[in-house]
């Protein structure tokens, strides 16, 4: 009875020392930090009264989801009467380039065909007057006079060519198309600059996150430019911890780390963006060995997306350095 009860106190004892000897094992060093999240602070560029305000802090949001709508007057008006503008200059531009109305190219051709009529009714008379005076029966008068008939028809026949030939052709000249055109450009310029103050009267939300805050209500009065409200994007939490100067050498961007927090269920991972190229705390007078213990270098890794969301910021973590 007595071997067997040293047997197995003995037993017991080398499970003891194994069990202490793999704890002490695991001397993996940590250093300490917290999780850090950057804010985006939405905001109107215009001034204007809280029509809707569509989520509620510590609510989740999509990339593209409504957060919020600034009541849009003025700026509706504003890119009403731009948009008539546009159509104002649109039918300007239409008119000068095309030409005159079917009726009116048909009337001066009208016009054109009694001028030619009359031109070769006066070329007829002009060679009658012409043999009469070759047998003189008729005074140089009246054969100038037929002469000047005939050169009158000639003239309002040409005159009426030109005319119709303008017609056909567009209505403006070359420097008020291209005038036209300018006013038509600066138009739309003025419709796209009111489009976007209206539209950028509805803040949609940029990337996908977390409401952390709201700072006015449906009704009151917000400034050009004043937050409504603020988003931690997920993409936007990063763990921030500090590292002495003999372990900064060691380390790399795009390492792999892990943090473990209180309450975490697993480790958190996280790739290291960011190395301070400067301590944050320098001795006063030299460094020596004692002060160089003291540096430590500030260190940035994000973590992975879908452990991301579930981080907040303040919460303090230890951090082990995975692959040195």
């Amino acid at each position: 009875m007595t071997m067997c009860r040293l047997r197995r106190q003995g037993v017991a004892m080398t499970a003891l020392v194994l069990l202490l000897g793999a704890c002490s094992q695991d001397n993996t060093p940590s250093y300490q930090g917290y999780i850090e999240g950057e804010y985006l602070y939405l905001a109107a560029p215009a001034a204007g009264y809280l029509q809707t305000l569509d989520t509620a802090r510590g609510s989740r949001v999509r990339t593209g989801a409504a957060l919020f709508a600034i009541a849009p007057e003025p700026e509706r008006q504003g890119l009403q009467e731009a948009e008539a503008r546009v159509q104002s200059a649109e039918q300007k531009l239409q008119n000068l380039k095309e030409p005159r109305r079917p009726p009116e190219i048909a009337a001066i051709a009208a016009q054109l065909q009694s001028a030619e009529a009359a031109l070769r009714l006066a070329a007829t008379q002009l060679r009658q007057q012409q043999a009469l005076a070759r047998r003189g029966f008729i005074s140089q008068a009246r054969l100038d006079e037929a002469t000047a008939a005939h050169d009158q028809a000639a003239a309002q026949a040409d005159a009426l060519r030109q005319q119709l030939a303008s017609a056909r052709i567009t209505l403006g000249r070359p420097p008020e198309v291209r005038g036209a055109e300018a006013e038509l450009e600066a138009a739309r310029a003025q419709a796209e600059q009111q489009h976007w103050q209206v539209e950028k009267k509805s803040v949609l939300a940029p990337a996908g996150g977390e409401i952390v805050e709201t700072y006015y209500r449906p009704g009151e009065w917000v400034p050009a430019g004043q937050p409504v409200a603020s988003l931690l994007p997920d993409n936007r939490r990063r763990i921030r911890f500090f590292v002495p100067e003999s372990v900064v050498a060691t380390l790399r961007q795009g390492q792999t780390v892990e943090a473990r927090c209180d309450g975490c269920q697993t480790p958190i991972r996280a790739t290291v963006a960011f190395i301070a190229v400067q301590a944050e705390y320098t001795p006063p007078v030299i460094y020596s060995r004692g002060s160089r213990e003291k540096l430590v270098f500030r260190v940035e890794a994000y973590p992975a997306p879908q452990q991301a969301a579930a981080l907040r910021p303040g919460l303090p973590v230890d951090v082990h350095l995975v692959g040195r």
